[in-house]
């Protein structure tokens, strides 16, 4: 299950208050990007029973299947509505589910974190760092937070490097809690808006 970051940070009523609006009525920030539905769940199952795409991702539903997916998609509806979640798929030009990304917001912290994954013929073709950087801008200008957490598996290099670069702090380790409750340890890294925008104007 997701994690508020480590740092701890207090937003005002109004500040918590615009960031929960925001999520409600939040756009993607792709144009292959649309709110998940009902109608991705068939393309989720997909999607996610291959271990090249799930396996590194600690806070999907286990088993994979069309009943765990739905209720998995009805879950960030229903926290999108609150204003604490957004389930995002992307889709290919056939129509077909090729990744996801599921934000998940602490709109009394100011902060959110991202986990996502893409079908396995469209990694490593160089374009993760850009789509990520491109994620991690929109949670700070559309969402308005002003820190974000990610986490990452020991062993996932590649996610790692493109993390870092784009510019976000390892800080140690973490343990992350799996949905059956089990853990796995993480890689931990921070980014505030401030450094984003420092970096965006370097």
């Amino acid at each position: 299950m997701s994690a508020p970051p480590k740092t701890v940070l207090r937003a005002t009523p109004e500040e918590e208050a615009a960031i929960r609006q925001a999520v409600r009525t939040a756009q993607p920030g792709s144009p292959d990007s649309v709110l998940a539905g009902p109608e991705h769940v068939a393309g989720l199952v997909t999607l996610l029973s291959d271990p090249a795409v799930s396996g590194p991702i600690y806070d999907l539903p286990r088993p994979i299947n069309a009943e765990t997916v739905s209720a998995w998609v009805a879950e960030a509806e229903a926290l999108r509505q609150k204003g604490e979640a957004i389930l995002f798929v992307s889709l290919d030009p056939a129509g077909e589910v090729a990744g996801y990304s599921r934000f998940s917001v602490w709109p009394d912290r100011s902060s959110a974190e991202i986990v996502g994954g893409r079908r396995a013929d469209l990694q490593s073709r160089g374009q993760g760092g850009a789509g990520a950087a491109r994620s991690f801008g929109w949670m700070f200008e559309a969402l308005g937070v002003r820190l974000v957490g990610l986490t990452a598996a020991l062993d996932n290099v590649r996610s790692a490097r493109v993390i870092e670069a784009a510019g976000f702090v390892r800080m140690g380790e973490r343990d992350s809690v799996r949905p059956d409750g089990t853990v796995r340890r993480s890689l931990y890294w921070e980014l505030t808006r401030d450094q984003w925008q420092a970096l965006q104007q370097a």
